[in-house]
């Protein structure tokens, strides 16, 4: 079992290190090519034994930049998964300092009620959002409708928005990782407890500067 999670940790990971240097090499391509041609036209105007060979290329790269009309596309649907695939990845880190900054305003006898309380309702939206975008994601495949300047690669658009379950799905998987470890005493409230210190040492600083 740990195999396993050590596992999908890594893919996890790994998956979004992909997405943010996909999304980081296509966006400068794509400015590479709408730029690069305008060098050789100028090159090719101050070297006339060069211009046609130099005008050509430009002329090349020209094509390609206005080929590229795909890459706006590609790098939102990228963002897409990187936001979804994130929320997973978010949960694990414990990056939701203010769901337990809530939970430490409590006692302590009663931070765990909290804590599980909060995250029951965590599950309770993953479930209910993981339920409804997959009956969205059905109807677009049953619809066929093609991904706007992603026809061409033969992409849908259910292919793209289908993450939008698989990230709840996951979510939900992470929460209940959460809550199995605060039911067996493993961790008081949500995770990340020394972000949580100092975020309430900063508050209490603001407040005490406030005062003064």
């Amino acid at each position: 079992m740990h195999a396993v999670v050590r596992v999908w940790n890594h893919a996890e990971e790994m998956l979004v290190a992909f997405l943010l240097a996909g999304m980081t090499l296509v966006t400068f391509a794509y400015v590479v090519f709408n730029n690069l041609y305008g060098v050789f036209y100028s090159l090719g105007d101050s070297l006339p034994f060069a211009n046609d060979a130099l005008l050509g290329i430009g002329d090349n790269i020209l094509y390609i930049a206005q080929e590229m009309t795909w890459s706006v596309a590609l790098t939102k649907a990228m963002f897409g998964w990187l936001i979804f695939v994130g929320l997973a990845w978010g949960v694990r880190i414990g990056a939701h300092i203010g769901v337990d900054l809530l939970v430490r305003q409590f006692n302590p006898a009663n931070q765990r009620r909290v804590a599980m309380l909060a995250v029951l309702i965590c599950l309770g939206y993953c479930a209910l959002m993981t339920y409804s975008s997959e009956q969205w994601v059905a109807t677009l495949y049953e619809v066929g409708t093609s991904a706007e300047d992603l026809d061409r690669f033969g992409i849908a658009q259910w292919q793209i928005v289908m993450i939008v379950p698989i990230g709840f799905a996951l979510m939900f998987v992470r929460f209940l990782q959460v809550f199995i470890r605060i039911v067996q005493g493993k961790q008081q409230g949500l995770g990340l407890h020394s972000e949580v210190d100092d975020a309430v040492k900063l508050a209490d600083n603001d407040q005490s500067g406030t005062e003064k």
